[in-house]
């Protein structure tokens, strides 16, 4: 006797109902939307990245240059860091450079999303008798929501150093 071959009833097939495939589309677009700002905000923190990078270095830099010539300057060729004065996410500038105070500002290229960022180097107090050691300060400061760079972002006082101000948070030097 042979075997019958059974047929397949519609009952005993498998897969998924339309219902069940809605759903998983739902709660998959649900976290898409959860997940989507999270990872744009990183995309921009990334970004931002770069421009405390530069503004850091062009702060040390500027100590530096100040170590071997006793003033600052406002030529990014003179400081030795060749970096670029625009990229595709900020342009650098040297602004309100004095013989004893320097202003790196990062205008952001995108001010709906990045923040600007501003360091600022001055001389220390002096120690000793004329002719005694001199210091540099310095500081880093990022805007608290994304704007236009602003070189008023860093005050200057006298002896204290350089700080923030207005709509700028402090980072460290």
């Amino acid at each position: 006797m042979r075997p019958s071959l059974h047929k397949l009833s519609l009952a005993d097939s498998e897969g998924f109902t339309l219902i069940e495939l809605l759903v998983v589309i739902v709660i998959v677009g649900i976290l898409s939307a959860i997940a989507l700002p999270s990872f744009l905000n990183q995309a921009s923190k990334a970004k931002e990245t770069e421009s405390k990078q530069y503004i850091g270095s062009l702060n040390r830099a500027h100590q530096a240059y100040f170590l071997e010539k006793n003033t600052f300057t406002d030529d990014f060729s003179l400081l030795g860091l060749g970096i670029k004065t625009q990229t595709a996410n900020y342009t650098y500038a040297i602004q309100n450079n004095s013989s004893t105070a320097a202003t790196n500002v990062s205008f952001p290229q995108n001010t709906v999303s990045l923040r600007a960022h501003v360091g600022g180097v001055s001389v220390g107090s002096t120690t000793g008798a004329a002719g005694g050691e001199v210091t540099t300060l310095a500081v880093l400061c990022q805007s608290q929501k994304p704007q236009a760079g602003d070189s008023t972002g860093v005050a200057f006082v006298a002896d204290v150093g350089p700080s923030c101000t207005g709509s700028f948070e402090n980072l460290g030097n």
